[in-house]
């Protein structure tokens, strides 16, 4: 690291007249070591006193849920109601990781061998979890939470767009385990680099963008041993069928083209629509945008707050300033409940357009199908695949779209954005390397290790 550490503030995309506190970058190859001591004695902590250290993390911070979730909302532009929603999701998460490591973490006796023979779960060692700023406390929650129920520490880098809330986050945290078990290292690429490649950093977690991804798949190829989970994004479809319940659909896909003004790595980006439903579909869509409108997402009646920063804006205005027919025309607002911030009006493009760039904005694609072959092919047109929802009263129907999507989350009659803590999460193609998060990520977080004693081994 220089001499000078780099330091920095973010702005609050929803009131930009708001300087949030100076945060500066952390030395990394303290917090490395600082990891690895810690790594042998955590991982031999009986699992159940690791879990008693993980309730009180919960405790804490259920203690400070509205102060966490104004955190979220002044710092990244979303809505407080969402950032609630995230604070629930977090605080649950404990549960549900203690009960998954209980059942994949366990020692199990195999029978039917030569020998006496065991099968048990190995902590992996010291882990870095890398965070992004649209829900910038519950995924990385998910991975952070998972690696220390399985013996591993964690050094967590969140996205220095969301900063201040992952500070705070730690300091609720960082005293309920021993020290060096969690650590937060602050900073940007450099410092993410650094920890995610470091040898002695034995499983990467990180949620992000693909160029980032690949770049970290290229350069921990070699090291075999070393677990790397990617959760990438997507290019996610809406298929409305002729038998779908179209105020359903439209409000669904309303819905998860605007969540987090569309900055979710599942939100809605393409709509296929069956021919026969073109028209009435687009005014019933065109209404339910209309529920999405910017506001300060600091007021409880907000249901649009603003894009994260200036790139992402000048992002959405590249795309609304193309040539193209538009179903709804998206917009910049300069200002929102009196506060000027990165606001904008979700759109709708009608027509076919790159499947392969996910655009992480509340604007997209309208497109038409013909027959189920049709709505396949369109839907699996894409390199991403992460979620898929159908619109259908017709089971049958939506079991044989499961069969041919490719795409690691499908969901009938549900938002694309609708993805419970209770179940699995994780992408195919370009939206992740089979590693999923949410429900079970506990199991890629220790290695599995066979036991065998063969005959008069032991001596008294």
């Amino acid at each position: 690291m220089p001499d000078a550490v780099p330091c920095w503030r973010n702005l609050s995309p929803g009131d930009l007249s708001f300087e949030l506190p100076e945060v500066c970058a952390t030395p990394v190859e303290p917090a490395i070591e600082l990891a690895v001591r810690a790594a042998k004695s955590w991982s031999r902590m009986p699992m159940e006193d690791r879990f008693s250290c993980l309730r009180k993390a919960q405790e804490h911070l259920a203690g400070q849920k509205e102060e966490l979730a104004r955190g979220i909302a002044l710092e990244t532009g979303k809505p407080i109601t969402e950032a609630r929603g995230e604070l629930g999701a977090v605080i649950s998460k404990f549960d549900l990781t203690i009960e998954d490591a209980a059942a994949e973490l366990s020692r199990r006796e195999i029978s039917g061998g030569p020998h006496p023979a065991w099968v048990r779960q190995v902590a992996r060692g010291p882990a870095a979890v890398v965070g992004p700023f649209n829900f910038p406390l519950h995924l990385a929650n998910g991975a952070i939470a998972a690696h220390l129920a399985a013996g591993n520490p964690v050094i967590f880098k969140p996205s220095p767009l969301a900063a201040v809330v992952a500070q705070s986050y730690a300091d609720l945290v960082t005293p309920c385990f021993p020290p060096g078990v969690f650590q937060l290292v602050q900073g940007g690429a450099a410092e993410g680099r650094a920890v995610c490649v470091d040898p002695r950093i034995r499983a990467v977690c990180f949620t992000g963008s693909l160029p980032v991804g690949r770049a970290l798949a290229r350069e921990l190829a070699e090291d075999f041993s070393k677990d790397l989970a990617l959760e990438l994004g997507g290019r996610n479809p809406v298929i409305v069928c002729e038998d779908a319940d179209l105020d359903l659909a439209a409000r669904a896909a309303a819905d998860g083209i605007s969540l987090t003004c569309g900055q979710r790595c599942n939100a809605t980006s393409r709509i296929l629509v069956a021919e026969s439903l073109c028209d009435r579909f687009t005014e019933k869509l065109s209404v339910e945008l209309k529920r999405y409108r910017p506001g300060d997402p600091l007021r409880d009646e907000t249901t649009l707050g603003p894009l994260i920063n200036d790139a992402a804006l000048r992002r959405f205005e590249e795309i609304a300033n193309q040539r193209a027919e538009w179903i709804t025309t998206p917009r910049a607002v300069a200002a929102a409940d009196g506060k000027r911030g990165y606001y904008v009006e979700p759109g709708i493009r009608l027509g076919a357009a790159r499947t392969d760039v996910e655009s992480f904005v509340p604007i997209a694609d309208f497109e038409v199908f013909h027959d189920f072959d049709d709505a396949v092919a369109l839907a699996n047109s894409s390199p991403f695949g992460l979620s898929a929802a159908v619109f259908t009263r017709d089971q049958k129907l939506f079991w044989r779209f499961a069969d041919e999507l490719r795409a690691g989350n499908i969901y009938a009659n549900l938002p694309t954005t609708f993805s419970p803590s209770t179940l699995p999460f994780g992408g195919l193609g370009w939206s992740g390397n089979g590693r999923p998060g949410g429900r079970g990520f506990v199991r890629f977080c220790s290695v599995e290790q066979a036991i065998q004693l063969g005959k008069n081994t032991f001596h008294c």
